[in-house]
């Protein structure tokens, strides 16, 4: 639609507008999204399929396949934001049950996916085993979003929140297992060997060493004393020193990078820088999701390929939709059981699993710039397909499940309690309960026409603040000197 706009103007240009249009439309799409309660990442996706080729065709082809290192940048955000939520202290509580029903969970969806395109559907076995590795990816943000929105507590959620976060390590390490065992299938026909599997083991553990090195420098480099807006470029050139060694290596630095997140969390308990690089990626993640819908290859969705047989890629992805979240919710009661959890826990903690985006897209991503060919688009397609769909249905399912557990409540005695004896121990009045009630309220409203701030933006205002500070107290010097 705009080549010959493009065409006539330098490739800086073409990139800096490609951008900016691929920013304003991601923004301008989660307007609409946001009244139909859907999340960010679903409206990403989908602005990305409509400027994209099969549509209104309004990036250039030379931006989508230059700015693939986008890819890389937004992995590492996410891995390194993963490890926050590995915090030791807090999973030695529950540690090995949480263990035992993310196994479960992880485990039974990548077991059924496989079952369905290996042996039922016949699809290619490079196809199945990567496909079959995804299937195990949850999407953190969509079930942590919404537990903030409601304000969810107890039990129930704390075992979520525990699970969401080793289910991420568990299918970081089961896709670099399966890329490396696709790529011995394509390269030296499935000549299979006990090498092939210790092999990618012992680099994955590699990098979780290296990793964590890392996490250990950047401490080293966060004294007291640093002020926060370089703490924040020194994890950023952290993230990008690990991400271009594991280039160089041509190895993955997801691992590395959560083992980096997690080390550092361990030895610091220091949060907050973890708010303030959430804060800053946001564009960096709607660039990433864009071009993801830019990539999604609209044709394949009704054609058929070489690994995915005579089965077209729409009925694929529609199979693999139901599967997984059969295998999640599955596993999850298993697992529950198992351990001998509640039965709140064993019926609902399989519904708030169900949501897949960010982990997964980026790892489809990956695989299909590893693997390449039908079976890399295929994979990125069935991926980006589903995820719109569990964008869709999951954030309802994970509220759902969280209601249904008791951890929130819209009834105003749960949401404001409110002591029903006064000093003395006689019963309070109704209608002095409810001035109770609307005063506690009121507290807890922002003063005049102030908006809601997150940790996130706080962090990253209070960043903002100390550098103002730090520049004021730099520039009295300076006239001091002068004087």
């Amino acid at each position: 639609m705009l080549d010959a706009f493009y065409g006539r103007i330098s490739s800086t240009a073409t990139v800096i507008i490609a951008v900016s249009i691929m920013l304003f439309c991601g923004f301008a799409m989660t307007r609409i999204t946001k009244l139909l309660r859907l999340p960010n990442v679903t409206a990403y996706i989908i602005v990305g399929i409509l400027i994209g080729p099969f549509c209104m065709d309004l990036i250039p082809d030379s931006v989508i396949v230059g700015t693939d290192f986008i890819a890389d940048i937004a992995l590492a955000f996410i891995a390194f934001s993963v490890g926050e939520f590995f915090k030791l202290s807090v999973l030695k509580k529950n540690g090995t049950k949480i263990l035992i029903i993310t196994l479960c969970e992880a485990l039974l969806a990548a077991l059924l996916v496989f079952v369905l395109t290996f042996f039922i559907l016949r699809l290619d076995i490079v196809f199945s085993v990567v496909l079959s590795a995804l299937a195990s990816a949850t999407a953190p943000t969509s079930t942590a979003t919404t537990i903030r929105q409601t304000k969810a507590k107890g039990e129930f959620v704390d075992v979520l929140l525990q699970v969401i976060a080793l289910d991420d390590v568990f299918s970081l390490i089961a896709f670099s297992i399966a890329i490396s065992i696709a790529s011995v299938f394509l390269t030296d026909g499935g000549s299979l060997s006990a090498s092939t599997i210790i092999l990618p083991i012992l680099t994955n553990i590699g990098v979780m060493v290296l990793g964590g090195f890392f996490g250990l420098f950047l401490k080293l480099l966060m004294p007291k004393k640093r002020t926060t807006d370089n703490r924040l470029i020194i994890l950023i050139s952290m993230l990008f020193l690990f991400c271009g060694i594991c280039a160089l290596l041509d190895i993955s630095p997801l691992l590395g990078c959560m083992a980096m997140g997690m080390v550092y969390i361990n030895i610091t308990e220091d949060d907050k820088l973890f708010k303030q690089i959430n804060y800053f990626s946001p564009p960096i993640l709607l660039l990433f999701f864009v071009r993801s819908g830019l990539n999604l290859q609209l044709d394949s969705l009704f054609s058929s390929t070489v690994s995915a047989g005579a089965v077209p890629i729409i009925i694929i992805a529609l199979l693999y939709f139901g599967v997984r979240m059969i295998g999640k919710y599955g596993g999850a009661f298993l697992g529950s059981l198992l351990v001998k959890k509640d039965s709140s826990t064993r019926k609902y903690l399989g519904l708030a699993l169900i949501p897949q985006a960010g982990v997964a897209i980026g790892l489809a991503a990956m695989a299909a710039r590893t693997l390449g060919g039908t079976v890399g688009e295929s994979l990125q397609t069935i991926i980006l397909a589903s995820s719109i769909l569990y964008e869709i249905i999951g954030p309802a399912c994970a509220k759902l499940s969280l209601y249904l557990s008791g951890s929130y409540s819209n009834k105003i005695e749960d949401i404001v309690p409110i002591q029903a004896l006064d000093e003395a121990g006689n019963p309070k009045r109704e209608v002095d309960i409810l001035i109770e009630r609307i005063q506690k309220i009121r507290s807890e409203i922002p003063e005049g026409d102030q908006p809601h701030v997150s940790p996130e933006e706080q962090a990253f205002l209070e960043a903002s603040e100390e550098q103002y500070e730090a520049l004021y107290e730099l520039q009295k010097r300076r006239l001091g000197r002068r004087k």
